[in-house]
C-alpha cells in the first residue's frame, strides 16, 4: 500500500513540477501548523491529547488544500516562465517527483505512528511489521517536529473487568505524611520502541531495583529511569519481564532512593494514594479505594489472550502515564501496582497484585529481553 501510495505521488509529482510542489507543499505545512494550534483548543486533554496529531494531519489536509490551491495558482505561471530554460521541464518534473514522494512517505510514518498508538493489537503488529516504516523510524526519530505530541506515549490498556465497588475515594489520604513521603521513590521511565517514545511510571522496590510495567519497557533497547521525574536520567535494564502480568523489573545502577515496601493483605475499601507521572507530566497523587483481588480472564501486555491472571481492582482517577506506578496507603506501603484503566462504571483501574510483583522480585537476576513493542 505505501509502495504503490508513492509511485502515485510520484507520477503526480513529475506532472506537477517541481515549483509548483513546494508553494503547495509550503501550503500543507502552513494547514499543519493550524491545525497542531486549533487541536488543543478543542480537545480534552490539549496538546497531550492521542488526537492532537490527528489534528495536524486534519489541518494539512483541509486548511493546507485551500492554501495549497492558492499558492499552486501562482506557482503555475512561474513554472511556464521558466520552462522557456533548455532542460528546464525534465529537472522540474524529476524533483517534482521526489518532493511529492518524499511527502507521502511523510503521511505514511505520520499514519503509521497514530496506528501503532491507538490501532487494534492487530493493525499494530501490521505496521510494527512493516519494513519501510521500520527504516522510516530510524530515519525519522520520532523527535522530530511533526511527531513532536506523540514522542512520549503510554500505550496504555482498557480493561473491561469487575469494578471496585467500594466508597468514593478518601481525598485526605493524598495529604498522608507517609503518602508524601513515598513520592520521593516513584519514577518515571522513559524509552522508545517502533519509533514512538514510550513514558510510564515505577517506583523502588530495592537497592537499584524500580518495579513498572511490562508494556512500559516493552521493545525498548534505551529505557531510562528519572527518580522524581527530573534529569539526568539513569539508563536502565529490564532483569524480568512478565508479559503475562504485564510487570518488568529493572536494574538501574546508581540509583539512590528508599524502597517502598509490599504490604501483606490489604482489605478491601482500604484508602489508598495513586502516585505517577499521567500523560508525561509532573508528578501526581490523586486519592483511590482498594478493591478486590481475583483471577480475570483478560489479555496479556500486548493485548493477546484470553489469560487467566489475577488483578486488583480499584477505585480513583488512572490515566495514561501512571502504568506501572505505585498506589500506597496511609502508611506509605505499595498495596498495588497500576496496569490499565477501567472502561465503564466509576473512574477506576486495575493494578497487579503484590504476590505476583513480590514473585518476580525474587526472581530478578540477570538481562533479560523485553521483547518485541507492545504498540
Amino acid at each position: 500500500m505505501i509502495v504503490g501510495l508513492v509511485l502515485l505521488l510520484a507520477l503526480f509529482g513529475w506532472a506537477q513540477g517541481f515549483v509548483s510542489g513546494v508553494l503547495a507543499f509550503a501550503g500543507l505545512a502552513l494547514g499543519a501548523w493550524v491545525g497542531t494550534r486549533i487541536g488543543p483548543l478543542v480537545l480534552s486533554e490539549g496538546a497531550r491529547s492521542p488526537w492532537a496529531p490527528g489534528f495536524g494531519l486534519l489541518g494539512a489536509l483541509l486548511v493546507g488544500g485551500l492554501l495549497a490551491g492558492l499558492f499552486e495558482a501562482f506557482g503555475g505561471p512561474v513554472r511556464r516562465a521558466l520552462a522557456l530554460a533548455p532542460g528546464f521541464g525534465a529537472v522540474d518534473g524529476l524533483l517534482g517527483a521526489v518532493l511529492i514522494a518524499g511527502v507521502g512517505l511523510g503521511v505514511a510514518w505520520i499514519l503509521g505512528a497514530l496506528a501503532v498508538q491507538s490501532g487494534t493489537y492487530g493493525i499494530r503488529q501490521e505496521v510494527q511489521r512493516s519494513a519501510i516504516l521500520q527504516r522510516l523510524n530510524t530515519v525519522l526519530p520520532p523527535s522530530g517536529a511533526l511527531l513532536n505530541s506523540l514522542r512520549r506515549l503510554d500505550p496504555f490498556p482498557r480493561i473491561d473487568g469487575p469494578e471496585a465497588r467500594v466508597a468514593p475515594p478518601r481525598a485526605g489520604i493524598a495529604r498522608d505524611p507517609e503518602v508524601q513521603e513515598a513520592a520521593a521513590s516513584v519514577v518515571k521511565v522513559l524509552g522508545t520502541a517502533c519509533g514512538l517514545g514510550i513514558a510510564g511510571s515505577g517506583w523502588v522496590a530495592g537497592e537499584g531495583l524500580v518495579v513498572t510495567n511490562a508494556h512500559v519497557v516493552a521493545g525498548e533497547r534505551d529505557t531510562r529511569v528519572l527518580l522524581g521525574g527530573r534529569e539526568p536520567g539513569r539508563r536502565a535494564q529490564a532483569v524480568h519481564f512478565d508479559p503475562r502480568n504485564d510487570l518488568a523489573i529493572l536494574r538501574v545502577d546508581g540509583l539512590v532512593a528508599r524502597p517502598l515496601p509490599l504490604a501483606g493483605a490489604s482489605a478491601r475499601g482500604t484508602s489508598a494514594a495513586i502516585l505517577g507521572f499521567p500523560l508525561n507530566g509532573p508528578f501526581d497523587v490523586r486519592a483511590g479505594r482498594l478493591g478486590d483481588t481475583r483471577p480475570v480472564r483478560s489479555s496479556d501486555a500486548y493485548g493477546r489472550g484470553p489469560v487467566e491472571r489475577a488483578m486488583t481492582s480499584l477505585r480513583g482517577l488512572v490515566r495514561s502515564g501512571n502504568s506501572g506506578g505505585p498506589m500506597v496507603d496511609g502508611e506509605g506501603r505499595v498495596v498495588t501496582t497500576v496496569f490499565a484503566a477501567t472502561t465503564r462504571g466509576p473512574r477506576g483501574g486495575f493494578g497487579v497484585p503484590n504476590p505476583v510483583v513480590r514473585r518476580a522480585l525474587s526472581q530478578a537476576g540477570g538481562p533479560v529481553s523485553t521483547g518485541p513493542c507492545a504498540g
